[in-house]
């Protein structure tokens, strides 16, 4: 009896022992707030980006690529849930609402297949309970978690976050901090002729210390010294001066610090021998951090650089081949967790419905992909897009919002205050200077003609089919996903509290989902028939509808009436608070109505921080704001909440009270 189940035991050893080496090793690193446009292997000849470039020429490159989002921390919760922020309700930049107890960390179910699942240590999931939601997922998340913790042949899945590539690095901190932690790195790596890179026959170049102690030398790939001022293109949305050179150089520099990092880590892989065993996935978390790119719905947000790299004994597993095989197939991040999943081989839950692109349950690219983008910081938005790869059309649902947005982390940075100085001083062109006017209600990009996004083909005759085509698989998506961002965040708040958005979204008697959008597609029309809808929107029994009616009348404020505005009038005391927020500030808009003026005061005091920055955020495009000053300066000494605090800056700021001190 005791011979069997030793026998038995020793079989049960040795499966799991062949099985473990069966399953590769997956290596992420993900990088932050990078586009493609600047990466070398995607056609910038200036970029020094030789890490990825060689990873790309050996491996897989893919051109259509999209993040969910263009915020890091929704597309970081929707990269490791697998489930898009529509759906759970974390599009908000930061928010902390509850998601169901069986949405795990995808790496969860990796650890019950016998990996070992590792992250290196960036997290910012943006859900309620993140500390225990981390715990679960991952054996070790910290800033010294790697491979090497883990048991002897154990399989593993390891991410690594390199974040100097960062909106802070290139845009928001000091010039200062960029010379200290960007530049004298490029300075000493040229001084140490350090500068890492993986190449196919194992060899790194530069003098890295490895993990035994050891030196490694090959040629050195990365060019000397910092990338200068006057070598690369100026984005033509900006102004090509010397001060916008000297900011957008901080772009390329940074990235090529990145890239060097990045050497670094595959260097470590190669000392352990194990590359042969691992598949390499690099990304970004969203698109570019500058001013048009991150916290816009269009593709500067939210299109990535992608590459996988497969060792020779994986090879077969790329469906598109390798030695810098290029695909246009569509993925977004809803993607990733079930193509790990199917990968390794472990089943894959069921609420996962993101498309396995590698892998035994491999599934064909759709045609289209849905992405979204919505609040950032303390900027209030939401924009939903489609897109096949090539052309992106974006809905704006807010309108009435800039591309350069009142948002604290922007105004901060130098670069945005030197784009306001040159708009203040005339010297844009009308494409420059488009970024401080409303929205267009549509969006079309050609991003293969036009990948800077320069000519919006929404109003030509040519593109009508097609526009009308992607308008409706927007409007397809929204109501077959229930998307729950259509209640404003008050609401969120609210559900989170007693249940979880992910599920009150399928709840048809509360959420209407197919009714919110029908008065959710009136906003930026102007004519009488859309204000008859609206006005009628205004009188139904359901909240969120009358909260998007009163989006809507918010939109068309310069084609309302004095009737129109005395039953707007009639409507302050709507019990719904996000729709008192709307009208006031309609009202106060068109007639600095001392009624209005109260309600906003109001709200800019309450405790409800949701409510707060609602009615902070509408003050900020007032041309008179005097009336507010008080109040913003009263919930400001007295808030701890990051966003409410951060658009009370940016109030103070146009108000002039603010010093440098407060930057």
């Amino acid at each position: 009896m005791y011979s069997n189940l030793l026998l038995g035991f020793l079989f049960f050893f040795y499966s799991e022992f062949v099985s473990a080496q069966e399953k590769p090793n997956i290596l992420w690193i993900t990088i932050e707030d990078t586009s493609p446009q600047f990466i070398g292997c995607y056609g910038d000849s200036i970029a020094q980006t030789p890490v990825m470039d060689r990873m790309a020429a050996e491996g897989v490159r893919f051109t259509s690529a999209f993040s969910t989002g263009t915020v890091c921390s929704p597309s970081r919760s929707t990269i490791i849930t697998g489930v898009p922020t529509y759906k759970l309700g974390t599009g908000n930049h930061r928010s902390n609402y509850a998601i169901p107890d069986f949405i795990k960390g995808f790496p969860y179910y990796l650890q019950q297949n016998g990996y070992y699942v590792s992250n290196n240590k960036k997290t910012d999931y943006n859900i309620l309970n993140a500390k225990e939601f981390t715990q679960e997922a991952w054996n070790e998340s910290s800033k010294t978690a790697g491979w090497w913790n883990r048991k002897p042949e154990q399989p593993f899945f390891s991410v690594f976050n390199i974040e100097d590539s960062h909106q802070s690095r290139t845009m928001t901190w000091s010039y200062e901090l960029y010379e200290k932690h960007v530049l004298s790195k490029l300075r000493h790596e040229d001084e140490t002729k350090q500068s890492p890179i993986f190449t196919k026959d194992k060899n790194l170049a530069g003098t890295i210390p490895n993990a035994r102690g050891k030196h490694s030398a090959f040629d050195n790939l990365h060019k000397s010294g910092s990338i200068k001022e006057n070598q690369f293109y100026v984005p033509p949305f900006y102004r090509d001066s010397k001060a916008m050179r000297k900011q957008l150089a901080r772009v390329y520099n940074s990235i090529k610090l990145t890239d060097i990092k990045m050497g670094q880590i595959l260097q470590r892989l190669n000392e352990d021998d194990l590359l042969d065993e691992t598949i390499i996935f690099i990304f970004a978390d969203h698109g570019e951090g500058i001013p048009r790119g991150k916290a816009n719905g269009i593709a500067l947000g939210y299109r990535i650089p992608f590459i996988i790299w497969f060792p020779e004994k994986y090879k077969y597993l790329s469906p598109w081949g390798v030695g810098g095989a290029v695909t246009d197939e569509l993925i977004n991040f809803e993607d990733l967790a079930p193509t790990l999943l199917s990968l390794t081989k472990t089943p894959i839950p069921e609420h996962l419905k993101g498309r396995p692109f590698l892998g035994q349950a491999r599934q064909e690219a759709p045609d289209l992909i849905y992405l979204s983008s919505d609040r950032a910081g303390n900027a209030i938005d939401l924009v939903r897009t489609v897109t096949d790869g090539r052309l992106m059309y974006s809905r704006n649902f807010m309108p009435f919002y800039p591309e350069l947005a009142y948002l604290r982390y922007f105004e901060i940075g130098e670069i945005t205050q030197q784009i306001r100085k040159d708009y203040k001083n005339q010297l844009l062109d009308s494409l420059q200077s488009s970024i401080f006017n409303k929205r267009p209600v549509e969006f079309l990009y050609d991003l293969q003609n036009d990948p800077w996004e320069t000519k919006n083909l929404a109003e030509n005759f040519e593109y009508r089919k097609l526009i009308k085509k992607m308008r409706l698989k927007l409007k397809d998506n929204v109501i077959t996903t229930n998307d729950i961002l259509f209640a404003p965040e008050y609401e969120l708040k609210k559900i989170s509290e007693t249940g979880f958005p992910y599920q009150f979204r399928g709840e048809e008697s509360r959420y209407p989902i197919r009714k919110i959008y029908e008065t959710a597609s009136l906003v930026g029309y102007g004519d009488n028939t859309t204000l008859k809808k609206l006005f009628i929107g205004l009188e139904n029994p359901n909240e969120i509808i009358r909260y998007w009616a009163s989006i809507g009348l918010f939109s068309s404020k310069e084609e309302l009436n004095e009737t129109h505005l005395k039953i707007i009038e009639n409507h302050l005391k709507d019990e719904y608070s996000p729709v008192q927020i709307n009208l006031a500030a309609l009202l106060y808009t068109e007639q600095q109505s001392s009624q209005a003026a109260t309600v906003l005061k109001h709200y800019i005091e309450d405790p409800n921080v949701n409510l707060a920055l609602a009615a902070i955020n509408h003050t900020l495009y007032f041309k008179k704001r005097d009336e507010f000053t008080e109040s913003v300066q009263k919930i400001y000494s007295v808030t701890k909440d990051f966003n409410v605090r951060s658009s009370c800056l940016d109030f103070l700021d146009l108000q002039g009270l603010v010093g440098d001190g407060d930057q």
